[in-house]
């Protein structure tokens, strides 16, 4: 016999998120917040939702764009810039981001060391923007 005063399980920190960004990745196209509570289930009030969707939003992981009198939302980025971004965050949560880093690289597979030392050679390469070939800032013309 269900206990109908027990609460309902707790979710883990980031698993809203990541369940209102995996319907928005299965979404046909912009949709509103009450498509993504139908997909999520439970007992979610919209408002929670609502909230969550904002704080992607103000996270860059997710955009939007009026519909009518509310907003329709949609992913940033597909699937790899998704996981990029929660890569980003738990290296933003962490006070000693070399650690992080050298623990991470040295984890990789020799594929994945080939891919990453690849990727960043291109990077350096390419330059940021606003900079030269090697990553030197570039002078204005005049």
């Amino acid at each position: 016999m269900k206990d109908r005063h027990a609460r309902p399980r707790r979710r883990g920190q980031g698993e809203l998120e990541a369940q209102v960004l995996a319907a928005l990745g299965a979404a046909p196209g912009p949709v509103s917040a009450a498509w993504v509570r139908e997909r999520i289930g439970g007992d979610l009030a919209y408002t929670t939702v609502v909230t969550t969707l904002t704080r992607l939003l103000a996270k860059g992981a997710v955009r939007r764009e009026k519909s009518g009198r509310s907003f329709a939302w949609t992913p940033a980025a597909g699937e790899a810039g998704l996981a990029a971004l929660r890569m980003r965050r738990v290296l933003d949560g962490e006070t000693d981001r070399k650690a992080v880093l050298a623990s991470f690289v040295t984890v990789l597979s020799a594929d994945d060391e080939r891919l990453l030392r690849g990727l960043l050679n291109e990077l350096d390469d390419a330059g940021p923007p606003g900079t030269g070939a090697h990553g030197e800032a570039e002078q204005p013309e005049g």
